[in-house]
């Protein structure tokens, strides 16, 4: 199960309590109580035919301690305090669960989960569409400045990659907003099935879908938008996901276009943590390139500076929680520069 932090809005509250519940990987009703608790049910549907199940799933895995999955064996002497895996971290998880959710696709029309739910998926398409609005008009994110009558026809420039795209409903709802030139990339078949099968039934047939994994992409294109939404999440609940989120920066950053977007909405990671972990890989690719250039040219490291935070969302509800005051979700853009 994915652990749940109260991201914090203000840049003086570093830190927010966390509670998190690890799953063993054990059989295909465990899977699907972590999953049902994990995500958020919302009126596109759900895989869940028992409302019970998952109210009495939240409260037990909400009572579990702090413990790596056994069943995977890492190079790792000792698992570091502060990582929790989980099975929403191994591609067998979402292939099963991807599986069935086609076979509830087929037999009662269901779309399947919307990960963080319907609501905050419609928020991050709409803020998206506004912030690549006042960047096309190069007005300064957060200035509420756009021309009034502005033609969405400015974002059909907009080439739009959305990374573990699961059932693809957040391009269908960037559709909505005026994209046009959509793909969306997940590692499971499964869900490339299941999402190329909503997109032709809701009249999305515009939209691309392709498997890929982020981690060892194919793709030979660039973005001028790429957009995540619980994937780097995922990617961090694998035994190795501090390793692992170093390979997604390594292999995202070759996929946004300079001038581009990177919007990130995470459930584990609040704002100052997304923006110290793209710190972190600005200055690992700033090393990288003046020992490639073996110190000759010391502007090299500053002109290689890859993302930039530029704006988050900031009408997400908030709440009180252990003394700080925070938000279950956090969506963040970044400039490829």
């Amino acid at each position: 199960m994915a652990g749940i932090r109260l991201p914090a809005e203000d840049s003086d509250v570093s830190q927010v309590t966390r509670q998190v519940a690890a799953v063993d990987l054990i059989s295909d009703d465990d899977r699907s109580i972590a999953a049902d608790s994990w995500s958020i049910k919302s009126d596109y549907g759900s895989t869940l035919d028992d409302e019970q199940r998952q109210a009495d799933a939240s409260e037990a895995l909400s009572s579990a301690a702090y413990r790596a999955a056994s069943d995977y064996s890492s190079d790792k002497e000792e698992p570091d305090a502060d990582t929790v895996s989980s099975m929403l971290g191994f591609q067998s998880y979402w292939d099963a669960a991807y599986a069935d959710e086609l076979t509830n696709f087929r037999e009662h029309g269901h779309a399947g989960e919307v990960w963080f739910g319907s609501n905050v998926m419609e928020n991050v398409a709409s803020w998206t569409k506004n912030l690549c609005l006042e960047i096309s008009q190069h007005h300064s994110p957060g200035t509420n400045c756009l021309p009034a009558g502005q033609p969405e026809k400015d974002l059909s420039g907009w080439s739009v990659l959305d990374v573990g795209t699961g059932n693809g409903l957040l391009l269908q709802e960037l559709s909505k907003q005026g994209f046009s030139d959509l793909t969306g990339s997940d590692y499971s078949e499964g869900a490339i099935d299941l999402a190329r099968k909503l997109a032709d039934r809701d009249g999305f047939s515009n939209i691309k879908f392709l498997v890929d994994d982020a981690l060892d992409t194919k793709l030979d294109r660039k973005f001028q938008l790429v957009t995540d939404k619980g994937t780097l999440d995922a990617i961090g609940l694998h035994p190795d996901g501090p390793i692992k989120r170093i390979m997604y920066w390594d292999s995202i950053s070759g996929l946004v276009a300079s001038g581009g977007l990177l919007v990130i909405t995470s459930c584990n990671s609040t704002k100052d943590e997304l923006i110290q972990e793209v710190e972190s890989f600005n200055q690992r690719r700033k090393i990288s390139s003046q020992e490639q250039e073996n110190a000759v040219d010391q502007d090299a490291g500053g002109r290689d500076t890859t993302f930039q935070y530029i704006d988050h969302i900031r009408s997400y509800p908030t709440l009180m929680f252990g003394g700080s005051v925070g938000s279950r979700v956090a969506t963040v853009a970044f400039l490829r520069n």
